[in-house]
């Protein structure tokens, strides 16, 4: 599933729908360039669920873990930028917690999968104006091409089997978000 937005606000309204759908042992691996927004996202992720602790880029701290205010899931936030292999990753001990939490692994792709046969991939890509240029012939507004993203969602293993569908639903209801795409 593909879905497009249009802004910041959108990419937060997209993260807080998305929370919705989660649960204690889901594993989310985030992919993109930097400042794709990724963390934005993960931001947004966490106040949705009500999670304490500020969510910033984990890049010097490698796992952050922010208790719930409200008695559900703790998010475990993982930046794996810097991690050399799977194995580094493994020794953060992430697995003794996975059940428990709902993780989110930025930069986590060749090397989070190993956590979980069941994971969520999201994959944000900001939209550029170059992109514009070559389908519409015109540049594209520059505070409008900053903000603009496409998120690919893909889900793997059983436990998002039957979930695609009512996050596809949720997020396609969302006003001013576009998504194409089936929904598994």
């Amino acid at each position: 599933m593909r879905a497009r937005l249009g802004s910041l606000a959108d990419m937060r309204t997209f993260a807080e729908e998305l929370a919705g759908h989660l649960r204690a042992g889901d594993l989310l691996i985030l992919t993109g360039n930097l400042g794709a927004g990724k963390t934005t996202f993960t931001q947004s992720l966490g106040r949705a669920l009500d999670v304490s602790g500020r969510i910033t880029s984990p890049t010097f701290i490698i796992a952050r873990e922010h208790p719930s205010r409200s008695g559900g899931p703790a998010l475990v936030h993982v930046d794996a930028y810097r991690l050399a292999d799977g194995e580094e990753l493994e020794d953060l001990d992430l697995d003794s917690e996975l059940d428990e939490s709902i993780t989110v692994v930025e930069w986590g792709a060749g090397l989070a999968e190993q956590l979980s046969t069941d994971y969520l991939e999201i994959t944000i890509t900001p939209v550029w104006a170059a992109d514009d240029v070559a389908d519409t012939g015109t540049a594209a507004d520059d505070e409008i091409e900053d903000e603009r993203r496409t998120v690919d969602l893909t889900g793997h293993g059983d436990s998002w089997s039957g979930r695609m569908v009512r996050v596809h639903a949720g997020i396609s209801a969302l006003e001013g978000i576009t998504t194409e795409g089936d929904a598994s």
